[in-house]
C-alpha cells in the first residue's frame, strides 16, 4: 500500500460516488448530500480525474454507470462500512462478542476465585473464547507486552517485601481482589496435635517442624522466610514442590507442616484429612490482586471484564473472612 499517493485522495468522494451509483442523477445526489448541482459536479470531475475513468455516461434515463464503476459499486459498501466503524467509538456487546480474552494466574486461584467469575463472564457473553495459564516468574512480562489480557496474583502487604503492590512494573495497572493470610495444615492425628491441646503451640514448636513450601514465581523463600530472617530465624524447608495441591499431598502423608493462605486451605481439606492451625506468629496480609496493562485500563472489552470479575468476587469474598465452606 502506497500511503502518500492515498494521502492525495479524498475520501469523501468515496461517500459521493456512492450516492451517485445507488441514485444514477446528480440532482437527486445532490439533495441527498445537501449540495449543490455545480458543487457535486465538480467532485464528480475530481472522481473521473482520481480514478482516470468517466465513471458516468449521461443518458436519457439518468447517469449511465461504465464497467469500472460497475465494479466499483461491489467494492464500496464493503469498504465504507468499515471506515464508518473505523470512526465510530470503541464498543463491546457481551451478548454478541465473540473475542478471546487470556489470563495468567496463579495456582491457587483456580479453586478460590475462578469457579464464581467465570460463570457471570460466560453467561453474559456466552461467545467468549476464556484461555488461561499458570502464573510464572515470566507472566508479568507477557502482561507488559501485550501477550496475556489479564493476571491474577498474590501480592505481599508487607513492607519490606519485593512483591508489594506499590513495586508492580511500568505499564501495569491493578484492582485487589481481596486479602488473606496464612494458616497453617498438617495431618490429621499428627503428633503435634496434643501439644496443640495442651497450649503449647507457639513459635519455637513451628519452627522445630519440618516444612514443606510451594515455590513461589520460581523463588523458595516466601515473604514469611525472610521475614523470619530478619529476626534472626529460619524454618526448616525439608521439601519444596511446585503446586498448592502437590504439598498439599505431602503434607496428608508425611509429618510435614504446610504453610499456605487460608483461602486454599479448605479446598485442601475437602480433598485430604487435614487440620487447620494458626500460624504462630505476627505477620503481615497478602492481597490477590488482577493485573492488566494500563492501555487496555478504558477498552470496552476489558473494562468489562474487569468489572466482572471484581463484581463477582466482592459478593462472595471479604477482605480475611474467606471462609466459603
Amino acid at each position: 500500500m502506497n500511503l502518500d499517493n492515498l494521502a492525495r485522495v479524498d475520501l469523501n468522494l468515496l461517500v459521493i460516488l456512492q450516492i451517485l451509483i445507488e441514485e444514477q442523477s446528480v440532482t437527486r445526489a445532490a439533495n441527498r448530500l445537501h449540495l449543490s448541482q455545480s458543487s457535486l459536479s465538480k467532485s464528480l470531475n475530481r472522481l473521473r480525474e482520481a480514478l482516470g475513468d468517466p465513471l458516468f455516461i449521461r443518458s436519457a434515463h439518468g447517469l449511465k454507470p461504465t464497467a469500472h464503476t460497475l465494479y466499483l459499486s461491489k467494492k464500496l459498501p464493503p469498504l465504507l462500512q468499515q471506515i464508518h466503524q473505523l470512526t465510530q467509538a470503541p464498543q463491546f456487546v457481551p451478548t454478541s462478542s465473540e473475542r478471546h480474552f487470556s489470563f495468567a494466574m496463579v495456582e491457587s486461584a483456580y479453586d478460590t476465585l475462578i469457579p464464581y467469575f467465570i460463570g457471570p463472564l460466560l453467561n453474559q457473553a456466552p461467545k467468549l473464547k476464556l484461555e488461561s495459564y499458570i502464573w510464572t516468574e515470566k507472566s508479568m512480562q507477557a502482561i507488559q507486552q501485550g501477550q496475556i489480557d489479564f493476571g491474577i496474583s498474590g501480592r505481599d502487604l508487607h513492607p519490606k517485601s519485593n512483591l508489594q503492590i506499590q513495586q508492580l512494573p511500568e505499564g501495569i495497572a491493578h484492582q485487589t481482589l481481596f486479602t488473606d493470610h496464612q494458616i497453617c495444615l498438617v495431618r490429621k492425628n499428627h503428633p503435634i496435635l496434643n501439644l496443640v491441646q495442651s497450649g503449647q503451640w507457639d513459635l519455637n514448636q513451628y519452627l522445630n517442624m519440618q516444612h514443606v513450601q510451594v515455590r513461589c514465581e520460581g523463588n523458595e523463600w516466601w515473604m514469611l522466610d525472610y521475614h523470619l530472617a530478619d529476626l534472626g530465624l529460619r524454618r526448616k524447608l525439608s521439601t519444596t514442590v511446585s503446586d498448592f495441591y502437590g504439598a498439599a499431598s505431602v503434607c496428608a502423608h508425611t509429618d510435614l507442616i504446610f504453610t499456605l493462605p487460608s483461602s486454599f486451605a479448605c479446598h485442601a481439606k475437602k480433598l485430604y484429612p487435614l487440620v487447620e492451625l494458626p500460624l504462630p506468629l505476627t505477620f503481615a496480609s497478602m492481597a490477590y490482586v488482577l493485573l492488566w496493562h494500563t492501555s487496555n485500563s478504558e477498552e470496552p472489552g476489558h473494562l468489562w471484564i474487569k468489572d466482572t470479575i471484581c463484581k463477582s468476587i466482592s459478593k462472595i469474598r471479604q477482605p480475611d473472612d474467606l471462609n466459603l465452606t
